[in-house]
Order: structure tokens, then C-alpha cells, then sequence
């Protein structure tokens, strides 16, 4: 680049206004995008085009690192690295349009049901993941964990703020559904966040237990049905119907394995569905 023109009062004033816009990567990247233009390899338009979208990269990055950090997301994972050979009871097709993420959109749940080790949390933390990076904030528990933060809050007088602050997320993942029973008084506060989320925020739910299984889960069989009757109603259900990945180099030392029952079809409906009232409400 010429010196005279690295020089210049104008490119002096232009770097003073990328530090007062706080445009640190464009004022990074200023003198080797001046330089391509002076040698004639961009247009001007190009030039300031380079130095708004190193920025805006930057800035993106930011961004999704934020809303990372504060998921609670203990991995970050792919629909790319799934090993979809190793279960092929998956559509790889389906998975990837829920990657469209077009059921959030539609505030709509969708449920990862199978065996330990099958890949349910790989594929939500996946969808979490894609989430994240167009800008949607996401929230991550395991079950366990959530019902325990509704426990203290309702203990602490902050149910309220508490479930209205796990309503902010544009998505919601519960994992681990069915490896602890949840007490009857914790099933009622997940049904109060859950209706409280129902058709305005999407989850994500994983399970290791078919839905007939859910009464003993929550303790409840009337809570149970009051909190899968929303989580059901406009949702996608995906069963995996493979063994555990986590297990696969040392299958032949385990004794067979308890294999999920299939759940019957669950039928669509139209319209809100009624009204189910549980213990307590």
C-alpha cells in the first residue's frame, strides 16, 4: 500500500470513526482491504462490504458464544457427527428437517423416545445447537435439574419469576425423562411450565420411557396426563429403536437387552385441547 496513502487525513478520519462505531475487526482488517482497492482487486463497494461483514462474522460469533454459554448445554454437538449408520431405524431425512427448525416457528414440541445410550441427547443438543446459531436462545436441563430449581423457587416464594424466566428461551430441552421418578408435587410444578410454555415456546423432550410409562415417572397419572396433553398436541415424536452407542464395542458381554415397547400412534386433533386440571389446581 502507499505509505502516502496509508497516511492520508481521510483514511485517518475513516479509522477514527471505526473506533467511535466500535468496529474493532473492521479497523483490524482496514489496511489490507484499502490496499486490495488501491491495487485495483475491489471495487469500493466491495471494500466497505469486507469491512461490514468482518465485523458482522465477528459480532455472529460473539453472539452464539453468549448464547452458548448460558444454555447450559454440556456438549456441543452436530446432525453431522451423528452416526445415523449405527441407527438406522432413524429417517436421516426427518432429522434434518427438524434442523430447519420450522417447528419452532410453529412454538411445537418434539420428543426423542429410546434406550440409554441411543442418541437422544446427541440430537437434541444438535437441534439446540442449530438453534443457537441463528440467533434463538435455548435452554438446557436435565429433568432432574429442572424440577429441582422449581422445587427451591416455589420454596423461596419465586415460582412466578422462575417460570416465566424458563418461558424467555425460544427453546426449551428436558432431558433424561423416566431415569429418576419425579415426586407428585414436582410433577405438578413441571405441568405448570409446561402449560405456561404451551403454544408459545417449543420444547424438546428425551426419554427413555414410553408415554404410557409417564403416570409412574410423575407420580401421577392424572399429572401426567395433563402435562403430555400439551406436550402432544402439536408435536413431532421421533423413536429410536436402536441399541446404545455408548455400548456398541461391548455388546457381546451384556446379556439382551430391555428394548422399549413401541407406543401405539398418537392421533392428531384439532383445536386446543381440553382443559385437564391437576392435583392441586
Amino acid at each position: 500500500m502507499n505509505p502516502s496513502y496509508a497516511a492520508s487525513p481521510s483514511l485517518d478520519e475513516l479509522r477514527g470513526n471505526l473506533v467511535a462505531l466500535g468496529l474493532p475487526r473492521a479497523l483490524e482488517v482496514l489496511n489490507q482491504t484499502m490496499s486490495r482497492l488501491e491495487h485495483g482487486e475491489i471495487a469500493a463497494v466491495e471494500a466497505m462490504n469486507t469491512l461490514l461483514g468482518e465485523e458482522r462474522l465477528v459480532r455472529e460469533d460473539r453472539r452464539t458464544a453468549a448464547l452458548f454459554r448460558t444454555s447450559r448445554m454440556p456438549a456441543m454437538k452436530t446432525i453431522a457427527a451423528f452416526d445415523f449408520a449405527f441407527q438406522p431405524s432413524l429417517d436421516r431425512e426427518r432429522i434434518r428437517a427438524l434442523a430447519s427448525l420450522g417447528f419452532m416457528d410453529r412454538a411445537e414440541c418434539v420428543h426423542f423416545i429410546g434406550q440409554s445410550g441411543c442418541g437422544k441427547t446427541h440430537l437434541a443438543l444438535a437441534l439446540g445447537v442449530e438453534a443457537i446459531r441463528r440467533g434463538r436462545a435455548v435452554m438446557f436441563f436435565a429433568l432432574a435439574d429442572l424440577i429441582e430449581t422449581l422445587v427451591r423457587a416455589e420454596r423461596e416464594g419465586k415460582l412466578r419469576e422462575k417460570v416465566a424466566m424458563l418461558c424467555r428461551p425460544a427453546l426449551l430441552i428436558v432431558d433424561e425423562i423416566g431415569y429418576l421418578q419425579v415426586p407428585a408435587s414436582g410433577g405438578n410444578l413441571f405441568f405448570q411450565l409446561v402449560n405456561a410454555r404451551y403454544e408459545k415456546g417449543s420444547m424438546i423432550l428425551t426419554s427413555n420411557r414410553a408415554f404410557s410409562e409417564w403416570g409412574r415417572i410423575f407420580g401421577s397419572d392424572v399429572v401426567a396426563s395433563a402435562v403430555l396433553d400439551r406436550l402432544l398436541h402439536h408435536a413431532s415424536v421421533v423413536r429410536i429403536e436402536g441399541s446404545s452407542y455408548r455400548l456398541r464395542e461391548h455388546a457381546a458381554l451384556l446379556p439382551n437387552g430391555i428394548t422399549m415397547a413401541p407406543e401405539p400412534p398418537v392421533a392428531k386433533r384439532r383445536g386446543r385441547p381440553p382443559k385437564i386440571l391437576t392435583q392441586g389446581h
